[in-house]
């Protein structure tokens, strides 16, 4: 994997994450990744890329006062703010090719929105299967290619026009494992055998659709390169893009998102 330093984000940019992204495109998947692990009474879990910790939260209800939760992040921001919002829970620094675990540790590992962001996604995953026992499970969430995305899809190509071919790369790292026939090979050579592919359309909120755009380019280069003329006319050309989706201007953006959960065991 790529050294830390790599990932590393600041103490504002965790609350960002807790603030912004958390309730605008991920608290939405938790209980499909849950559900999918079959998360429930006495387990051991494991959250891996836990970020500010919306689903090892949602575990730790779960499995109640006879199970246990884990959730493991290369950011120590990140997990400030999860010991901030959960001191109870068990937070951790580790990195996903390195999981500081035994073998069979744990009944369930989950990892939501986060393998788009694994150098050695193949390396990740084994070590997923290594410390999950015998009949636990690994559930891992993937958001769907963007040409397969119905908001987001077209909102980025509108963007490229503006920014240039650079800004599909710089808005692309959600989308690059949704090929399922690609993920299921990769699980195969890191040791996994996948029982059940659960595909999902989940909504992402935002205040606005200047909201949507802000939080989305203030996350990624593209910040740093769009003039404040560029910005305007990507900010004006997202309410077009997205009026399908929206019954007037003033109202709050809900769009669809598309992705699948993964469900695989330790061969």
């Amino acid at each position: 994997m790529a050294t830390t330093e790599t990932f590393q984000i600041s103490a504002e940019q965790a609350e960002v994450y807790e603030a912004r992204f958390v309730p605008a495109l991920f608290a939405q998947w938790v209980d499909a990744v849950l559900d999918a692990a079959g998360v429930g009474p006495g387990q051991d879990v494991l959250d891996v890329a836990c970020g500010t910790g919306i689903v090892a939260r949602h575990a730790a209800e779960r499995v109640g006062p006879t199970g246990s939760v884990t959730g493991v992040d290369l950011n120590p921001a990140m997990l400030d703010v999860a010991a901030r919002v959960s001191p109870e829970l068990a937070w951790q620094v580790a990195d996903a090719i390195a999981l500081p675990f035994g073998d069979d540790s744990f009944d369930a590992v989950t990892c939501q929105s986060a393998a788009m962001f694994f150098p050695d996604l193949v390396g990740a995953l084994h070590e997923m299967g290594r410390v999950t026992r015998p009949g636990g499970v690994v559930a891992v969430q993937v958001f769907d290619l963007r040409e397969d995305q119905p908001a987001y899809g077209p909102w980025i190509d509108m963007v490229a026009r503006h920014a240039g071919e650079d800004a599909l790369r710089m808005l692309g790292t959600y989308w690059v494992h949704g090929d399922r026939d690609l993920m299921r090979e990769r699980c195969a050579a890191a040791g996994l055998t996948v029982t059940a592919v659960h595909d999902h359309e989940r909504p992402a909120h935002f205040p606005s659709v200047e909201a949507m755009v802000l939080t989305e380019v203030n996350s990624t280069p593209l910040a740093d390169r769009l003039t404040s003329a560029d910005l305007a006319a990507v900010i004006a050309d997202s309410y077009e893009v997205y009026a399908p989706f929206r019954a007037t201007d003033e109202e709050p953006l809900t769009i669809p998102l598309t992705g699948y959960v993964l469900v695989a065991t330790p061969e």
